[in-house]
């Protein structure tokens, strides 16, 4: 009988210290387009196919237990009875790189007693969601598809959800907010110029709207911060928390060109760095709501890192000079967009409706909503 492992299973091994080892047998341009990636993982890839006709010297390890991964977990187990066969030590993923996109684990980034922050990651996709509590109420930002992740949060905090908030109008994955309310009862916001044409309900999110949750009235702003999105906004938590959107991220900052106005939306985004952004202390800390790469994770476990440290690091976050900003901004764009993003984005406003099958069809692949730093 073979072995496999579950995405949590596979999870846990790579947080351990001993790490993984992963044979994926998917084609070289699928592996090239999106794999698992971690400080706790060695990855290898050799299609099925290849495999079948001999395996290549020194490519697999003989002393170390081998996890095969393909799409669905379907051809991961022909290779997995192969290799057994061989004498190795080998499992599959069960599910394969599908279940593996629909995978989240959960980060504390602040606990005190006026407010607990738990940034909710989603590896296969480096999406980033929030959930912020304080007496018995809480708020989620950017909330994925996945909407139990945050009930069974709620449930486990003894918390309520009173808020919803969707910094942007998402492109590479379908937003959870809208149906997180229906369930909730909480109110879900989005900036109104997201939102044109749709059939969602939403709350309008404009510039110096406050909201509090919690005995000890915990404040966040919204600052809108155009250049991703035209409404694009971002949060402000307790003067010290910017949960950025996909404004600003480790990396780099939001590319302008999901809307064909890549020059235009630049500039705009420039505006946001120098007016808005570049008006915060270096000690505010950046969440954003994507990531690209699994070293962007900071010494403490989540996704994030100060003004300050953005700023020794990126010129880009810095703005500088208007014309170089918006010719360096706008002169990396154009590369591939988020899979099925047009299709995504009528999803998100309500234009159009899919059943679970599709919508993880559709969501499969990377994100690719950065900016990266000026070489």
């Amino acid at each position: 009988m073979l072995s496999f492992i579950t995405v949590e299973e596979l999870n846990r091994r790579i947080q351990s210290p001993g790490g993984v080892f992963i044979l994926d047998v998917r084609s070289a341009s699928d592996y090239l387009e999106w794999h698992i990636e971690d400080y706790g993982v060695e990855s290898v890839n050799i299609a099925g196919s290849i495999l079948q006709k001999g395996i290549p010297e020194g490519q697999l390890p003989k002393n170390r237990e081998i996890v095969v991964v393909c799409a669905k977990g379907k051809s991961a187990q022909e290779v997995t009875h192969f290799l057994k066969g061989k004498g190795y030590a080998v499992v599959y993923l069960q599910g394969g790189m599908e279940a593996w996109s629909e995978f989240y684990r959960k980060v504390q980034v602040t606990s005190s007693a006026a407010l607990e922050m738990l940034q909710v990651i989603r590896p296969a996709k480096g999406c980033l969601s929030y959930f912020l509590y304080s007496q018995g109420e809480a708020l989620v930002v950017d909330p994925a598809r996945h909407i139990e992740e945050y009930l069974e949060l709620a449930k486990a905090k003894g918390v309520q959800i009173r808020h919803i908030l969707d910094t942007h109008l998402h492109a590479d994955h379908i937003s959870g907010g809208h149906a997180l309310s229906v369930r909730t009862g909480g109110k879900y916001w989005i900036a109104a110029s997201e939102m044109q044409g749709g059939e969602i309900p939403f709350e309008a999110l404009t510039d110096g709207l406050v909201l509090k949750f919690g005995e000890s009235s915990l404040e966040v702003l919204a600052i809108p911060t155009p250049g991703h999105t035209p409404g694009s906004t971002s949060f402000l938590v307790n003067g010290k928390f910017l949960l950025s959107g996909d404004t600003v991220f480790v990396s780099g900052l939001g590319r302008p060109d999901l809307g064909g106005k890549a020059r235009e939306w630049a500039k705009m985004l420039y505006e946001t760095v120098i007016q808005r952004i570049n008006k915060l202390s270096d000690d505010v800390i950046v969440l954003p709501a994507h990531y690209s790469d699994f070293r962007e994770v900071s010494k403490a476990g989540y996704i994030g890192a100060t003004l300050g440290e953005l700023r020794a690091t990126n010129e880009l976050v810095r703005g500088g000079e208007e014309s170089v900003f918006t010719e360096a901004v706008a002169g990396q764009t154009g590369a591939a967009t988020p899979p099925n993003y047009e299709t995504i984005v009528k999803i998100n406003r309500g234009e159009v409706s899919v059943g679970d099958e599709e919508a993880t069809e559709l969501e499969i692949g990377p994100n690719r909503c950065a900016v990266k730093h000026l070489a």
